[in-house]
């Protein structure tokens, strides 16, 4: 929790989007009111420990809707400025989706351009962040810190060299799964890449792939990884030792099915190790009240109300992901000093 902060919130009191309030001092331990009702606490605690999403998919989305004004609303879509304020979004990594059929490359540099311009075009609302310090920055001026990943394995197209120009771009989290040299367990440039992913602190995102890939990524990841918490639940169980954490998605389950998925997740992998990904905009079926990213509010109320403490809460929607951030730049920052980057290639390791 930041020293100073505004409160980006529509139940709190400046918005996303809406000019900076003066700041006030963080409000003491206990930020959530007990004898208010749980959804009234959950939006308090957000105030203060805002959802940091793991992955959204509103740059495919906007390929079929592309004339929307996100700061007004806009029914079409399940992501928009007034949305995440009212859930709560304090943080969102902006999925790199490329349309079915694209060239992965192009398609995800198209990708990247059009999320670059969209932070552009709404600076009141959000803001660039390249890191975990650039997270809490954008949150304490009421912005939403947007995180540009998850890109496809298939988009390095087998070069190492392509990935440092994505991260050069500020690319910060890749997913393996769907990649040849990720399928079920790494091969010799799958070790290679998640060397070279660490070595540039990209978030390694091991959502979709196969539990062997997950093993095998673990064994040799100097950087804490995200991956979902649909993987068995002794793959989630190794995340205590790497420091990464598991998200949970918010597709086709009401509240309480969500809720139960957030459980059975800090069971496996322990309260430090659980984060949230909604899913919206990735075309993926949503059940109200969690049918859009205003619904945040509704999953931390009910957690609440299942006795969870703020402190677990505030871990869950903000902390966990933005440790793995940090622990993402701090490993990268010590792999460089022993490590050159590397010119191996996919055809060099596996022919």
């Amino acid at each position: 929790m930041a020293d100073l902060q505004e409160d980006p919130y529509a139940a709190a009191v400046a918005a996303v989007g809406e000019p900076d309030a003066p700041v006030r001092p963080e409000p003491p331990a206990g930020v959530a009111d007990p004898a208010a009702d749980p959804l009234a606490r959950a939006r308090a605690l957000l105030a203060a420990h805002p959802v940091a999403d793991g992955h959204n998919g509103l740059a495919l989305a906007l390929r079929a809707a592309p004339w929307c004004d996100l700061e007004l609303g806009e029914t079409s879509l399940q992501t928009d400025v007034p949305r995440l304020r009212a859930g709560g979004v304090g943080a969102q990594f902006w999925s790199l989706e490329v349309e079915p059929g694209a060239d992965p490359v192009s398609g995800t540099l198209e990708q990247f351009d059009l999320i670059r311009s969209l932070v552009a075009a709404y600076p009141e609302a959000l803001r660039l962040a390249l890191s975990a310090d650039d997270m809490t920055g954008a949150r304490n001026c009421g912005r939403v810190a947007s995180l540009l990943g998850p890109v496809r394995g298939v988009a390095i197209a087998g070069s190492l060299g392509t990935l440092r120009a994505f991260h050069a771009l500020g690319i910060r989290s890749l997913r393996p799964a769907g990649a040849s040299w990720a399928e079920e367990g790494l091969t010799r440039f799958g070790q290679e890449a998640v060397r070279e992913l660490n070595r540039l602190g990209v978030v390694v995102d091991l959502t979709g792939a196969s539990a062997e890939t997950a093993r095998q990524t673990l064994a040799i990841a100097k950087a804490p990884v995200l991956m979902s918490a649909a993987m068995p639940p002794e793959v989630l169980g190794l995340l205590a030792a790497n420091g990464g954490a598991c998200q949970v998605d918010l597709r086709d389950a009401t509240v309480r099915e969500a809720a139960d998925r957030v459980d059975r997740a800090r069971t496996a992998a322990g309260p430090a190790h659980v984060a949230l990904a909604g899913g919206y905009d990735t075309g993926a079926r949503h059940v109200p009240p969690l049918h859009d990213a205003a619904g945040y509010p509704h999953l931390i109320a009910e957690l609440l109300d299942r006795g969870w403490e703020e402190a677990e809460v505030a871990g869950l929607t903000w902390e966990n992901t933005a440790r793995v951030v940090r622990g993402a730049e701090f490993a990268a920052r010590a792999a460089q000093c022993r490590r050159t980057p590397s010119r191996e290639t996919l055809t060099s390791l596996d022919g």
